[in-house]
């Protein structure tokens, strides 16, 4: 279910957000939420980028899933945190489930 936000931004943004709106041909609610979105994996993407999230994590915060989130990292240049130790230890637990 959606929910109604209001929020008080500067002039600046504000008319930052309308001319992306008109750009898109787009009501400025739909901008704001295309943004938010925009945003949400900019944060998803510094936060794995920084070390704050795994790659599980990144995923759940830009809201798309693992691979999604594999290939948009990889658009964005951001190299892979997980060591060669990790992946071993990961082959390790998925051969004792097998």
């Amino acid at each position: 279910m959606d929910k109604t936000l209001s929020v008080r931004i500067g002039k600046e943004d504000y008319d930052f957000v309308k001319g992306f709106a008109n750009e898109n041909k787009e009501e400025i609610s739909k901008a704001v939420r295309v943004l938010v979105d925009k945003g949400r994996l900019m944060h998803a993407i510094e936060s794995y980028r920084n070390g704050k999230a795994s790659l599980g994590r990144a995923a759940k915060l830009a809201g798309v899933s693992i691979s999604e989130i594999m290939d948009l990292l990889a658009e964005f240049g951001v190299k892979s945190n997980v060591e060669v130790e990790d992946y071993l230890e990961g082959l390790k637990n998925l051969r004792k489930q097998w």
